[in-house]
């Protein structure tokens, strides 16, 4: 059921961009890892199933990503981190809505690399906060690849860590964002 409100809040997503796709770019299989270092066993994992849709004519960014698509080395920390920690039965989908700030300076019709300054809202564990950080965008042959990197609070987003483990795991996940994004066709 919650997979399914998922898929039609993509489809929305790509209904409110299509209408006007000239200057649109899109992808469903944007890569975004987690990681953290800890004194137990450093945490790594990654999802190559986020959309992401990219406007590049006022900036304007979204993500969203099933939290149950994130794949860990172990099976035990995967079970872990859907249950435990982001609770994904109850908060399937994490999602980004922002702006790249100084859009502008990004010539998306020639080939390049471009420095961008993005903020916006991030939502993960049923808590929305305001996320200002850097990144990049190649431009090659009208095709966009977007990198971010960039960390969030656990407590921020009311994500606990068991008393046990509370010394060993860190405070702090560093998010990478990589995605390949296309022209969206009308």
């Amino acid at each position: 059921m919650k997979k399914t409100g998922f898929i039609l809040s993509i489809v929305c997503l790509l209904i409110s961009f299509i209408a006007g796709a000239q200057g649109k770019y899109y992808t469903k299989s944007g890569k975004i890892s987690l990681y953290s270092s800890t004194s137990m066993e450093n945490i790594n994992a990654s999802n190559k199933t986020a959309v992401a849709v990219l406007d590049s004519k006022t900036g304007e960014l979204q993500f969203a990503v099933l939290l149950k698509g994130f794949e860990f080395k172990k099976a035990l920390m995967q079970e872990h981190f859907n249950s435990d920690y982001v609770e994904s039965d109850k908060f399937p989908k994490s999602e980004f809505k922002g702006q790249i700030i100084n859009n502008n300076e990004v010539n998306y019709t020639k080939d390049g690399n471009y420095r961008v300054n993005v903020k916006g809202r991030l939502t993960l564990h049923g808590e929305t906060k305001d996320v200002e950080t850097t990144g990049s965008i190649s431009v090659k042959e009208g095709k966009l690849h977007a990198n971010s990197v960039f960390n969030i609070l656990l407590a921020d987003y009311n994500i606990s860590i068991p008393w046990d483990v509370r010394n060993s795991i860190s405070k702090t996940i560093q998010i990478t964002v990589d995605c390949g994004l296309e022209p969206l066709q009308q």
